[in-house]
C-alpha cells in the first residue's frame, strides 16, 4: 500500500469553505425542559437537536 495515498488532506475532501454563524435561543421553562428530556432519550446534543430541525424545514 503506498502511504502517502493514505493521508490525504483533509481540506481536500472539502470543495468549498463552510461558514459558521452563531446565535443565542430563548426558550421558556416549559421548552427547555422538553428538549433537555428529548436530548436525555436521545442521547444527542441540544445543539444537534436543534440543527436537525432546522435542516428538516422545507425550503422557501
Amino acid at each position: 500500500m503506498n502511504k502517502t495515498a493514505a493521508h490525504k488532506s483533509p481540506s481536500a475532501a472539502t470543495p468549498y469553505k463552510l461558514t459558521v454563524k452563531q446565535i443565542s435561543l430563548e426558550l421558556t421553562q416549559d421548552e427547555a425542559n422538553q428538549l433537555e428530556k428529548y436530548c436525555k432519550q436521545t442521547g444527542k446534543a441540544a445543539t444537534d437537536v436543534i440543527q436537525e430541525l432546522i435542516q428538516s424545514l422545507p425550503e422557501t
